[in-house]
């Protein structure tokens, strides 16, 4: 094997082992720690000095800044942080990250194997002339030598290990400190594409955190690059040698992003905000499941409850809307609250399948029992929109049709009852987003006062009918069956409240 071979596989194996050690560090410390610095991120407030700190304290344990990112795009996707709280933990995470690279710097060859490898292969490129002269060129190159560190830590997702490939050039005496300052601002910029594309047919609020990444990088960059020279010259004071003034010059840089614009958090979310509005989604299905944190239950979870709350208040809407439709005989809404059943029918699929891949993942007995509870939820929630599209618009239509006109005294009843559907399915949505069971038993006990008053209500028709009153006679068949799919739809009603009970029947 010739000696340009011998480099070439020790530049790339080397290189390779190198980001295989970093995965694995970072993988085994997001299992070890994962849930407890996610529930760290997730409850930050809006201190800026504080998020920034739990920034670099999480990213420094997780040897991460795109891993940082990403969970917090996750979160801004659940809703659970705002962009303004994130901004703090983006330039917390810069600044985290430079801790792998002063460790890479020090000569610990027996912990990064890969390193050595690099160097080791690397040393005989210091005679070469023809290589000496290319890295010249590339010097002379900042712009050129920015976009092929960024290009190439988009494509191994780690500027850890493209800085560290600069240490061990640096350390062969291949590469100066003018020539590794726009490597570094590469692999700062190559890093936030991680985060751009975990941001991806997410909410707005998540694509601005993702975005929040990137600008802060770029225009970084673009300040810093007209004084590489200089820059490089004030941080070579601070090391002897050229590596350690490389790892200098990468915390330098990320702290001074930090400290520049962590006065302007404010304004960076307000614009970023400006520029990417909120898109309006009324019927494109669920808002709020995030596939990347289905290894965290826990949050997960909380998601799911937000999309099945959702889909609740879509239901609540169609029930209030279908007394309108029979008190005005308004078509257009029937036509309305008929289409919206497609949108109910297609959160509940979209959450059972969230749900169902959940349980892919180890879920405590309390989760997994949360995790059931949420399906017989949203399989309740989509037989009552079952119930009102298939049977009560149904009736409205055949009412509408036939140009029938219940009596006052039987369109008293019906809204009546209507009444009693709708609070008793207000209260069962709340029971389950506050998990309070007294409200839950509070439901179930309705049940029976409905039962009685369908019953009670059926019998007074009858008696109209008895009577001869000419209105009860023509909408009879409507009119009781009208009781007939509220009673129904209570009775699912009351069958989420026994979810929330962990009693899954009706």
């Amino acid at each position: 094997m010739s000696q340009g071979n011998l480099v070439l596989f020790a530049l790339l194996g080397g290189t390779a082992l190198l980001l295989y050690g970093v995965h694995l560090v970072g993988e085994g410390l997001q299992r070890a720690a994962g849930t407890r610095l996610r529930h760290i991120l997730s409850t930050l407030t809006g201190d800026r000095v504080r998020a920034l700190l739990v920034g670099a304290g999480v990213t420094a344990v997780l040897q991460s800044s795109s891993a940082t990112t990403v969970m917090l795009v996750g979160f801004a996707s659940a809703g659970l942080l705002t962009l303004r709280q994130t901004i703090g933990v983006i330039l917390g995470a810069d600044v985290g990250t430079t801790v792998t690279v002063q460790l890479l710097a020090f000569d610990l060859l027996f912990l990064f194997l890969g390193m050595k490898l690099i160097r080791d292969g690397t040393a005989p490129l210091a005679g070469s002339p023809l290589f000496a002269d290319l890295l010249r060129a590339l010097t002379d190159q900042p712009l050129v030598l920015v976009l092929l560190s960024a290009i190439f830590t988009g494509l191994v997702r780690s500027s850890a290990a493209v800085i560290g490939l600069a240490l061990s050039l640096a350390s062969a005496g291949l590469m100066p400190l003018v020539g590794a300052v726009p490597v570094i601002f590469g692999a700062n910029v190559g890093t936030a594409a991680t985060a751009l594309f975990a941001a991806i047919g997410q909410n707005a609020e998540a694509r601005r955190v993702a975005a929040a990444h990137a600008a802060f990088k770029v225009i970084g960059v673009l300040l810093f690059l007209p004084f590489i020279g200089p820059f490089a010259d004030l941080v070579s004071r601070t090391a002897p040698d050229v590596p350690r003034q490389i790892a200098n010059a990468h915390t330098f840089f990320n702290v001074a992003l930090a400290l520049l614009f962590l006065p302007f958090t404010g304004l960076a979310a307000d614009l970023i905000t400006r520029l990417l509005p909120d898109s309006r989604r009324t019927d494109t299905g669920a808002i709020y499941l995030n596939p990347q944190v289905l290894d965290t239950p826990a949050v997960a979870l909380g998601q799911a409850l937000r999309e099945v709350l959702r889909m609740g208040d879509v239901v609540v809407q169609s029930l209030r809307e279908t007394l309108q439709v029979f008190d005005h005989n308004d078509e257009a809404l029937m036509r309305e609250i008929v289409k919206r059943d497609d949108l109910i029918d297609r959160l509940e699929e979209d959450i059972k399948q969230y749900l169902v891949k959940l349980r892919e993942h180890s879920l405590t007995e309390d989760q997994a029992e949360r995790e059931t509870a949420l399906i017989f939820v949203i399989v309740n929630l989509e037989e009552i929109g079952d119930v009102l599209d298939k049977n009560l618009m149904e009736l409205a239509e055949k009412k509408i049709r036939g140009n029938h006109v219940f009596s006052a005294e039987g369109w008293r009843e019906i809204a009546d009852l209507h009444r009693m559907v709708v609070e008793n399915l207000e209260l069962s949505l709340a029971a389950l987003a506050a998990g309070d069971r007294e409200v839950a038993e509070k439901v179930i006990r309705h049940k029976g006062n409905v039962n009685v008053l369908e019953r009670r209500l059926r019998q007074q028709h009858i008696a109209r009918l008895h009577a001869g009153l000419r209105e009860s006679i023509d909408t009879s068949s409507i009119h009781l069956d009208v009781l007939a799919s509220l009673k129904r739809a209570n009775s699912l009603v009351t069958g989420i409240a026994y979810a929330v009970l962990g009693q899954h029947h009706a």
